[in-house]
C-alpha cells in the first residue's frame, strides 16, 4: 500500500463491503439510505471506511461537568472493512485515524462512534474507542455501540470516557 487514503463515491465501497462485511448481501442491501450524505475514503482495493454526521443516540447522553454530551457534535462511521489478506499491516488503523481527523477537521466532530462486531471490540479498544450499553444483534451479528472523544481538551476525566 503506498499509504495514499482516497476519498470515494459510496459506490467504489460496496464490493469490498460486501466481502468482508455481508458475503450474503447484494449491493442494494448493502447501500445505506445515507450514503450519499457520507464521506467515504478507501486505501484501494484494501479498506474502506464511511463516515456519517449523526448525533449519539441519546441513551448514552450524559452530562459532564459543565458540558453537556448532547451539545456536543458527534460523526459516526460505518461500514469499515480491511481485506482479510491485509489485515495486521497497520492500513485500517491509518484509515481509522483519517477518518477520526475528518469527523473533527470535516465535520466539526469532538466525537466519534460506530456499532463495533464484538469480535473487534479488541481492536477498537487498543485505539482508544470504549464500550457504551449492552450488546445487540443486527441479523446473527453481536455488535457493541462504541465510542471515543476527538477533542483532548474537554472532559479529559476517565467518567467521560466511560459513558
Amino acid at each position: 500500500m503506498s499509504g495514499q487514503t482516497e476519498s470515494e463515491d459510496v459506490d467504489a465501497t460496496l464490493e469490498l463491503r460486501q466481502s468482508i462485511l455481508w458475503p450474503n448481501l447484494s449491493f442494494a442491501d448493502l447501500r445505506l439510505v445515507e450514503d450519499d450524505s457520507g464521506l467515504h475514503f478507501g486505501a484501494f482495493p484494501i479498506a474502506v471506511i464511511s463516515l456519517f454526521d449523526e448525533p449519539l443516540p441519546e441513551q448514552h447522553l450524559v452530562v459532564c461537568g459543565n458540558d453537556k454530551l448532547s451539545q456536543r457534535k458527534s460523526a459516526r462511521f460505518r461500514k469499515f472493512a480491511c481485506d482479510l489478506m491485509h489485515q495486521n499491516r497497520g492500513i485500517g488503523t491509518h484509515l481509522f485515524q483519517h477518518a477520526a481527523e475528518a469527523a473533527r477537521s470535516t465535520l466539526g466532530a469532538s466525537i466519534i462512534w460506530c456499532d463495533a462486531r464484538v469480535s473487534s471490540i479488541a481492536w477498537y479498544k487498543k485505539r482508544g474507542m470504549v464500550e457504551l450499553g449492552d450488546p445487540f444483534y443486527k441479523g446473527d451479528v453481536k455488535f457493541i455501540r462504541m465510542k471515543m472523544s476527538l477533542d483532548a481538551d474537554t472532559c479529559k476525566t476517565s467518567v467521560y470516557n466511560a459513558i
